[in-house]
């Protein structure tokens, strides 16, 4: 059988839809084609978090069903609008079916394509935020045993893989279901005698905050990047309440500083929500002082989308003018925040592992804080090299 693939949306659901990819290929008459007018089945992974993504991706599904001959959809849209996007040629996993995989099919899959995002450690979360239609298409906590994850992460370092990630939609919440925490997980895939890095994906700031200290302690561990992702959507105690954010801006900056004390150069991202339906230009105040103070690597700014089946979707964003005029202050602070930050590496050295093909012929690498380091060909992928910094980019660096 001929497969064609695509994926969208967050690296829980890239990671999660390769590997039901991976699980189609460990057939041997089953292979990988280029144009899904050749494949006898077209795989599409979806993301639905705002209008605007669903619409796309329902678009795109529409133009894979003219093209191929049956088209599985995988991910979110399956939960949230599985239904209405079904037709003779279009099939929708639907939750109970992928959540039978999840449990047990996942385990022990080796990958047989480059197509690989990295290993999902849990499904759904603990959070219930009044605008997320995330939580609702991923169902209830769900965690994956440490050693299928361990054994996981063993499989991809045999094949040459030196980057490890790990995801999920909040993996600060990882293990709360089966007595364990992302600390202890940290450690055992950290403990593995090879040689590789370990990133973290995103953590919601209430779950970290419950384990900080013993987190903190597991990312020493020198093959862990340090890297956070930390998403504090609005730095007014007064959104975050309305939001049912199950923390305050204090929690999250205390999260923030421990992190940052301990590894000075770490990188850090965050994702902030513009136009909450009782968002203030008092509060948005708030959270421009929050990013002038705090100076994250990568902010995701996104607007308040109402989606359906959440709390809060009959509730309107603000004023589309204001959103666009707090958006572009946000831009102009980010860009002249890394122009800053980026110039004091100028001249130094740093240790880099080559994880990816990068743009017009260059390699693109990561230091041990997961800052992207853009260097000439001529590197093979996982090598490990020294360069010295020579220039940067709006959001890399440029090595020699």
């Amino acid at each position: 059988m001929k497969i064609y693939f695509e994926s969208y949306g967050c690296t829980l659901e890239k990671s999660e839809s390769s590997l039901y990819l991976n699980k189609l290929l460990q057939d041997k008459n089953n292979q990988l084609v280029n144009d899904p007018e050749d494949a006898d089945l077209s795989l599409i992974g979806t993301c639905v978090v705002i209008k605007h993504t669903e619409d796309r991706m329902v678009k795109r599904i529409s133009s894979l069903s003219k093209a191929s001959k049956n088209v599985q959809v995988l991910g979110c849209l399956a939960t949230v609008n599985g239904n209405t996007i079904e037709s003779d040629n279009v099939h929708v996993l639907k939750p109970k079916e992928f959540r039978n995989f999840y449990e047990g099919d996942l385990d022990d899959i080796e990958i047989k394509s480059d197509i690989y995002d990295g290993i999902p450690i849990n499904q759904g979360c603990t959070g219930s935020c009044n605008f997320c239609i995330s939580h609702i298409a991923r169902g209830k906590l769900l965690s994956r045993n440490i050693e299928k994850i361990v054994n996981q992460a063993n499989m991809e370092l045999e094949r040459g893989i030196k980057e490890i990630r790990i995801s999920s939609l909040d993996t600060a919440a990882y293990g709360k279901d089966i007595h364990t925490d992302l600390a202890e997980l940290v450690n055992s895939i950290s403990s593995i005698n090879k040689d590789f890095n370990l990133r973290v994906g995103m953590m919601e700031p209430r779950n970290t905050y419950d384990i900080l200290d013993k987190l903190i302690s597991s990312y020493k561990h020198e093959k862990v990047f340090k890297f956070l992702h930390l998403p504090v959507q609005s730095a007014d105690n007064n959104v975050l309440e309305a939001m049912n954010r199950e923390y305050t801006i204090e929690e999250a900056e205390t999260v923030w500083k421990k992190f940052h004390d301990t590894f000075p150069d770490m990188s850090i991202a965050t994702d902030i929500i513009l136009g909450y339906h009782n968002d203030t230009e008092e509060g948005f105040e708030k959270t421009i002082k929050f990013l002038e103070t705090y100076k994250p690597d990568i902010i995701n700014v996104t607007r308040f989308s109402p989606r359906p089946f959440t709390k809060d979707y009959n509730k309107m964003p603000l004023n589309s003018n204001l959103l666009k005029k707090w958006s572009s202050e946000i831009i102009a602070l980010h860009k002249e925040q890394m122009e800053k930050k980026l110039d004091t590496y100028t001249g130094k050295e740093e240790k880099v592992l080559i994880t990816e093909d990068g743009k017009n012929g260059t390699m693109v690498g990561r230091d041990i804080n997961y800052r992207p380091v853009v260097l000439k060909e001529g590197y093979k992928k996982y090598s490990e090299i020294y360069c010295t910094i020579v220039s940067h980019g709006s959001n890399y660096l440029i090595g020699e």
